[in-house]
């Protein structure tokens, strides 16, 4: 508790929400924002020391190398965590979103809809819909709930849909309606998302080309003349 309270003390609070709400975001991430800062903290003066103490030009080095881990560890540790968990989100999104409209569609209000999704989607957007339904019943509204679900969520996508749903609750439009236009975006998005892998798929190609494939006809070529030059 004493370090977090130094913690505190050295980064504005500004700076450990956006950690906290990347932390968040991770889904039972194995530190909390503040024992982060602390490691983060840690390891540049480990860092700073280490190559002040080992390399000659360490006083030179030693602050570069430190600001370049500080800024990079929390890329390392969080972004890209972020970023994995945002494609696998948005991978499962279009079965969840489109067995929530079926089971709509069987006349079940928001909630019993979500509450018959969850128990037959096994996935891990499927888990974060069964904490929004475990806090309706501990006495959260649905549209409470359904907020706290998207601080959970990093997708942008999925928490569109979500923000799409809780208003046409609130003014009472044509929810089923509303699915049908996300669902088409989902697929939308997922076709574009196929097309622009495949047209990496060329450059991809010609960069295994140049680092493989050239030299070693290069090599076939000119093999002989090599071999002839050795051998003279």
């Amino acid at each position: 508790m004493k370090n977090h309270k130094i913690v505190r003390k050295i980064y504005r609070n500004s700076e450990i929400n956006r950690i906290n709400k990347k932390i968040t975001m991770l889904n039972n991430y194995p530190i909390d924002e503040v024992t982060f800062l602390n490691i983060r903290l840690l390891t540049t003066i480990i860092i700073f020391f280490i190559t002040l103490f080992i390399f000659k030009t360490g006083y030179i080095l030693s602050p570069i190398l430190a600001l370049i881990y500080y800024y990079i560890f929390e890329y390392i540790f969080l972004d890209v965590s972020v970023q994995k968990r945002i494609k696998s989100l948005d991978r499962e999104a279009l079965t969840f979103f489109e067995i929530l409209t079926l089971t709509l569609e069987s006349g079940r209000d928001l909630e019993k809809a979500l509450e018959i999704t969850v128990l037959n989607v096994n996935s891990e957007l499927s888990e974060e819909f069964k904490k929004t339904l475990f806090e309706v019943k501990f006495g959260k509204s649905l549209l409470e709930a359904l907020n706290d679900t998207k601080k959970r969520i990093p997708s942008e996508t999925i928490n569109n849909i979500i923000l799409n749903i809780t208003q046409t609750n609130i003014f009472g439009n044509s929810i089923i309606e509303t699915m049908y236009s996300q669902i088409e975006f989902l697929r939308e998005k997922q076709v574009l998302e196929v097309r622009e892998q495949i047209n990496k798929i060329p450059n991809k190609i010609s960069i295994i080309s140049v680092l493989f494939i050239v030299p070693i006809i290069l090599l076939i070529v000119l093999g002989p003349f090599l071999i002839t030059f050795i051998g003279g």
